[in-house]
């Protein structure tokens, strides 16, 4: 690995272990423990370190100068990917989507504080970027500059993502993850051993999308994955009172805080799955919280 990415991963902490004690998981017999990504880094944290670790290792071996990515105006990629560029000297460009703002939000005034050049585009551009997936395949990119697809939907990013399951040293039955662009969900597939069932929770509405997109990334066809599409909240980055609710609940039981973007729809919709009597008595559940606690700063608790 790149000697700068190897200084800049010796700053970072570990990520341990959580386990979950609450009256609903002991009546179902279930054991939840939480892998605690969120702990990696203040700023580069969670399934954004994973992903974006081999990728920036290859920019850095590539002598690439400038990354270019997108993302939404709260976007925790964007968030991680220029607080990394400026670490390790890489300039960074992030396209955004929607209109140019009067102010820019807090997400927004980190990246461009970090040297990320912003460009605002429609949502119409926005969408057909989403067709660039290799990393030299953005229209009119240069040599020395690398194209990085939304949320680091890169095939290299699996295998950052899989040494999160190799840290964790208990034996499983499942493992629960929230999906975004379901790049996570893939690494962690690949990664898992075969017996253990792997579950993505769908952070947006109409994902029905996203497991064309995990088989996509997936070296072979695996048949110990789903995607539930049922805990969205009328869509990305939408919220309602109960989820805000159980958040602020779960937050009162455990030292864990959780954002309602990701990790807190995983974990509402784990919870609700374990009342309804969806898991066996008996199973060892790990979910992963992926971090981007800095979108919280999006909410109003």
């Amino acid at each position: 690995m790149h000697p700068q990415l190897i200084q800049l991963e010796q700053t970072f902490d570990k990520s341990i272990l959580s386990r979950i004690h609450d009256p609903l998981l002991e009546r179902h017999e279930i054991e939840l423990w939480i892998k605690r990504d969120d702990l990696l880094h203040p700023i580069i944290s969670g399934n954004k370190w994973r992903k974006l670790k081999y990728i920036l290792d290859q920019a850095l071996s590539s002598g690439v100068h400038t990354i270019i990515s997108m993302g939404g105006a709260y976007s925790n990629h964007l968030h991680a990917l220029a607080y990394a560029g400026r670490e390790l000297g890489l300039k960074t460009t992030g396209l955004v989507r929607g209109e140019q703002p009067d102010a820019l939000n807090p997400t927004l005034a980190d990246v461009q504080n970090w040297g990320m050049e912003l460009k605002f585009v429609s949502r119409s551009d926005y969408r057909a970027l989403r067709h660039h997936k290799g990393w030299q395949d953005l229209p009119g990119i240069e040599p020395q500059q690398y194209w990085l697809p939304e949320g680091g939907a890169q095939a290299l990013a699996l295998k950052g993502v899989a040494e999160l399951v190799q840290e964790i040293d208990i034996p499983y039955d499942v493992l629960c993850v929230p999906c975004g662009t379901g790049t996570t969900l893939a690494g962690i597939v690949e990664a898992v051993p075969e017996n253990v069932a792997v579950i993505g929770f769908a952070a947006l509405k109409n994902a029905n999308f996203l497991t064309g997109d995990v088989e996509s990334l997936l070296s072979r066809p695996y048949t110990n994955w789903q995607i539930n599409l049922d805990y969205h909240f009328g869509g990305f980055a939408q919220v309602d009172a109960e989820l805000m609710n159980f958040i602020a609940a779960f937050e009162l039981k455990a030292p864990i805080s959780l954002e309602p973007v990701y990790s807190g729809k995983m974990l509402y919709g784990l919870y609700n799955l374990i009342a309804k009597g969806y898991f066996k008595p008996g199973q060892r559940i790990i979910a992963v919280h992926t971090g981007g606690l800095q979108g919280k700063r999006g909410f109003c608790q």
